[in-house]
């Protein structure tokens, strides 16, 4: 198959080894326990352990932190593996991906030191609260408040959609800490969850697809947290520093979008060719065999896309524009390709049993999230 012989132009042997630590610990760790995990929906908490024992959190976090000292290539070579065994629940990518990074960029040292250890070694999980019942992707109206008082915030508010909602213990709260308006007044502030008066989890949300992410509601009812935990060296960069870090959070949804859409490609090829109607298997029709060449092209034009991102955010000329290119157009790839796949399966692509079905529906969100795709169009046309 073509995208058997596309090799990422970032690859190196470095690379290729994290690649097959990753795809020995996934089938291990997390391929036999995917229905079970749907079921309670969450991954268990004690596979943030493990994952941390095998060196696959943090892993482009510096090593003086407790990272892995690697690139965005790391993490990229880790979402990439994910994606191929179909698996969308566990949100390494928000905990690793977009949590640490905050931290390591606007943390005083004393915050990186005290949260990124942990994180790297999966006995902190991290999570990010931007959404809002009322906001969506607008986070200029955000509306929860952090209120001085003291040596401490007392923030009063509620966040929805939120990964690792129910594993989190480090929580970064985008909250109002002024009166300004639109942005000027976000602030960003980490809650250490543990035993946190006014911190509360609330219903697991019933999603349509990605049944094993750990997705909750939160709220905050008075709750106390050290201004020292304000990251930043002032109130106010809430905006700026969420505007900074995007890109990254809409890149790691592309690079995983693209690997998902391979995998349908991988699974509708392999069924073609092992199905059997009308006395000869689904690849003898022309049809069929057509559909796949259009899905194997969208697919290794979406690889293709996505490395040539890679190599340019890890060189520091990814702006803002081609990052949400990206998230927009593989995510719609990654929806296009799946559901075209799920079409050869005919009525067994519609089982839940079927990895088909199940990245089919998990596909769904991606273009919502991380800035709608429409946001990030129109983003991309202001460059224009």
């Amino acid at each position: 198959m073509l995208l058997d012989d596309h090799r990422s132009p970032w690859m190196t042997e470095e690379l290729e080894d994290l690649r097959k630590l990753t795809r020995t610990f996934l089938a291990k760790e997390l391929v036999p326990h995917q229905e079970r995990f749907a079921e309670q929906h969450m991954v268990d908490r004690d596979f943030w352990r493990k994952a941390g024992d095998a060196g696959l959190l943090c892993i482009s976090i510096p090593q003086e932190y407790g990272g892995g000292g690697g690139t965005f290539e790391h993490e990229s070579v880790i979402a990439i593996e994910q994606a191929l065994v179909g698996d969308d629940g566990w949100a390494n990518g928000v905990h690793s991906t977009i949590v640490a990074h905050y931290i390591n960029a606007f943390g005083s040292e004393e915050q990186k030191r005290r949260w990124l250890p942990g994180m790297a070694s999966g006995e902190l999980v991290g999570a990010i609260a931007m959404t809002e019942p009322t906001t969506g992707s607008d986070l200029q109206r955000v509306r929860t408040r952090a209120v001085r008082d003291g040596d401490d915030y007392v923030i009063s508010g509620s966040k929805t959609f939120i990964s690792n909602g129910t594993h989190c213990d480090v929580l970064i709260i985008v909250a109002r800490t002024g009166d300004e308006a639109g942005g000027k007044g976000l602030s960003l502030i980490v809650a250490e969850t543990a035993d946190l008066s006014g911190f509360e989890r609330g219903r697991v949300l019933q999603k349509i697809g990605q049944h094993s992410q750990d997705t909750r509601e939160l709220s905050f009812v008075d709750m106390r947290v050290p201004t020292a935990n304000l990251l930043g060296d002032r109130e106010g960069l809430g905006f700026v520093q969420l505007m900074q870090q995007l890109p990254q959070e809409r890149l790691i949804i592309a690079v995983g979008a693209a690997a998902s859409a391979e995998a349908s490609v991988r699974l509708a090829t392999a069924y073609a060719k092992d199905r059997e109607a009308f006395g000869d298997n689904l690849m003898s029709f022309q049809n069929t065999r057509f559909v796949l060449a259009e899905c194997v092209g969208d697919a290794l034009a979406a690889r293709t896309l996505v490395d040539s991102c890679i190599t340019r955010h890890v060189a520091g000329e990814l702006d803002a524009a081609g990052a949400s290119l990206a998230k927009f157009w593989c995510t719609d790839v990654q929806n296009k390709v799946a559901d075209k796949c799920l079409q050869i399966f005919g009525g067994y692509g519609f089982m839940a049993e079927y990895p088909i079905a199940r990245i089919f529906a998990g596909a769904r969100v991606q273009k919502i999230y991380g800035g709608t795709n429409e946001i990030m169009k129109e983003l991309v046309a202001r460059s224009l």
